[in-house]
């Protein structure tokens, strides 16, 4: 721009300085007056017309919220961790079902919970005839105190929270028609609300084991929270039946919680109980057990629900213990009520996030042998669950029993009731040589009896109390010893039947395979005979037996008194033990009847008959001179 000059500037000279002067101090004054006029608006401007700083501390706020240690003063800000994790929330209740050939899981994603665990290969009391596949969801007690697989803090709000909230479900595996979900799959449950976010995530594999993760936090922090199966098996239905059914014990005490530490297996029942040395406590409801833990199971005779957790020495697990009232006969909602224990667990991570796996199913001894904890090592080479099948202090006959039985099975007799009578049979023959030697013994005592009643004659006068008796006792145990005679020979053949009648009987209580196994009338040789018959023909056998079998060294009138006594106490009792238990003692006694007819025939046989003869004469002769 050119420059534009004042003319008097250029005329005057340097006369003409002071009115140049004078333009510019005017000038300045303007300059200055602006200056202020705008430090002034720039002063009393309103502060709403300045948006641009707030912008940035809005960003700012969550991270600042975020981490407690750097905003200990953020109380006002309490709300953005729900502005910063959206709420996770499904709008309605859905299923989701997830099957192999094992079993058949429905999900519901309140809670993602289990509402429905069908094994396919088992059937409830009702058979397969006219029942359906076993569902272990007891339905009636699971509704009034919590399904499989929900879950439970130590804050009763939260976890009523946790199992009463809707889930989003994610789910991936192959589907069949139907809709199921095909294992190996997994499923993932998702809620989050009010500062709450629950992650459950179950995977499946081609076994009877899943795989549980559950993460649970409030605030942004861990909450120690355990997996539960709060409400016992389905099978329990059998065990809320009739008390007549087993043994007139109430049956719910079937159910047992077991758990392993260290390798060494410990039960708890729902009652404290035991006999002699073997002793169970009861079962508390809430109480905390800490770890290590190999496995802690709910378990009833043939089923079980045991928890492995990833991290052993981190485990604990809390008890749960309740009670139900249901009808003294399922058939009829209207009869008497009676209270059944209800028993429960819930395995945790004491660090918060817990990982474990479950195993629901039979308690097949090849089975529970192939399922380990978590070893030393990290990997699963712990103790297995084999030991969830309870034999007692009778393992070292009951197993080896069951072996015998389940090879015959497998080999040509696949029938379990025609392999306990084999089994039955081949005992007994390897019995013989014990019963011929028993009949001997009384052979022997017979001949020395009028060398024992010439002691007992000596010392005739003494006092019971005399110390010189046991010179008669001590003179009487040499004479046996001289002519080898075995005073306890008579016992050895039942001593030998007691451990294997006992082997028996926990082998049915316990084997899986035996469980609603058929023979003939039979339609579960797990339970009593429900016509009776097999109780009748053991006391009918153990009469004649005893009747046909000659014992010259009791007395007539008790020998009388045994021969009708003891059928019918035994076969009293057997009117409520397992038919498969009634098999094997009735059987039993056919051949001991069949055997003893033979041998009352032999040489031996006849010597004892006269024996006896003679003795019921000798008793028998003063009462008919009187």
């Amino acid at each position: 721009m050119p420059e534009i000059r004042n003319p008097n500037l250029q005329s005057s000279g340097t006369g003409g300085a002071p009115g140049g002067g004078g333009d510019m101090r005017v000038m300045l004054a303007f300059t200055m007056l602006a200056l202020l006029v705008l430090l002034g608006i720039q002063y009393f401007k309103p502060k709403t017309e300045e948006p641009a700083p707030a912008q940035p501390t809005t960003q700012s706020q969550p991270a600042q919220t975020g981490n407690t240690s750097q905003a200990p003063h953020a109380a006002p800000t309490t709300a953005a961790p729900k502005q910063a994790t959206p709420a996770v929330v499904a709008e309605t209740e859905s299923d989701t079902t997830v099957e192999n050939e094992w079993y058949r899981i429905t999900f519901s994603n309140r809670g993602g919970q289990v509402k429905h665990w069908i094994l396919k290969r088992y059937y409830d009391s009702a058979g397969q005839a006219g029942g359906h596949n076993l569902d272990l969801v007891q339905q009636q007690a699971s509704a009034k105190f919590g399904y499989p697989l929900s879950l439970f803090t130590y804050d009763s709000g939260l976890t009523t929270q946790l199992n009463q909230s809707l889930y989003q479900v994610n789910a991936t595996g192959s589907r069949t028609p139907g809709g199921a979900y095909l294992a190996p799959s997994t499923l993932t449950f998702h809620f989050a609300q009010n500062g709450v976010d629950a992650v459950k995530t179950i995977r499946f594999d081609s076994s009877y084991v899943i795989t549980v993760e559950v993460q649970v936090k409030r605030s942004g922090e861990p909450v120690r929270t355990l997996v539960t199966w709060p409400a016992g098996l389905g099978d329990m239905e059998e065990f809320l039946a009739s008390s007549a059914t087993r043994a007139q014990v109430p049956t719910s005490a079937s159910s047992q919680l077991v758990w392993s530490q260290g390798g060494r297996q410990s039960t708890a029942g729902p009652v404290a109980g035991g006999f002699l040395m073997w002793t169970t406590p009861g079962v508390s409801d809430g109480a905390t057990l800490n770890g290590p833990f190999q496995y802690a199971a709910l378990t009833d005779l043939y089923f079980a629900a045991a928890f492995l957790p990833d991290v052993p020495d981190r485990a604990a697990v809390v008890t749960l213990h309740n009670s139900i009232d249901v009808p003294s006969n399922l058939t009829d909602s209207n009869s008497q009520k009676r209270p059944a224990h209800v028993l429960g667990l819930a395995m945790g991570d004491t660090s918060g996030s817990t990982r474990l796996r479950l195993y629901a199913g039979p308690k097949s001894m090849d089975l529970l042998a192939s399922i380990h904890s978590i070893g030393a090592d990290g990997q699963p080479t712990g103790p297995s669950l084999k030991p969830l099948i309870q034999f007692g202090w009778l393992t070292i006959i009951a197993e080896p029993l069951y072996l015998a039985l389940r090879f015959l099975y497998e080999h040509g007799i696949p029938n379990w009731g025609w392999a306990i009578i084999v089994v039955t049979i081949i005992f007994n023959i390897a019995l013989l040589p014990q019963r011929l030697m028993m009949m001997k013994q009384s052979v022997k005592m017979q001949r020395l009896q009028p060398k024992v009643n010439a002691i007992k004659r000596k010392y005739a006068n003494l006092k019971p109390t005399d110390p010189k008796r046991a010179e008669m006792n001590n003179e009487m145990m040499a004479l046996y010893k001289e002519e080898n005679v075995n005073l306890y020979g008579g016992c050895l053949p039942l001593l030998l039947q007691m451990p294997l009648f006992f082997a028996y009987y926990r082998v049915l209580a316990n084997v899986i395979e035996l469980r609603q196994a058929h023979w003939f009338w039979l339609t579960d040789l797990s339970m009593p005979d429900p016509l009776h018959i097999l109780p009748i023909l053991i006391i009918l056998t153990m009469f004649l037996t005893q009747y046909l079998t000659p014992s010259p060294g009791m007395d007539p009138a008790q020998r009388r008194m045994m021969a009708f006594l003891m059928p019918v106490i035994f076969g009293y009792s057997m009117l409520h033990f397992p038919s498969g238990l009634a098999l094997y003692w009735g059987t039993g006694n056919i051949i001991n009847l069949i055997m003893q007819m033979v041998i009352n025939q032999s040489k031996l046989g006849r010597e004892m008959h006269d024996a006896a003869a003679r003795n019921a004469a000798k008793k028998n002769g003063p009462k008919g001179k009187r």
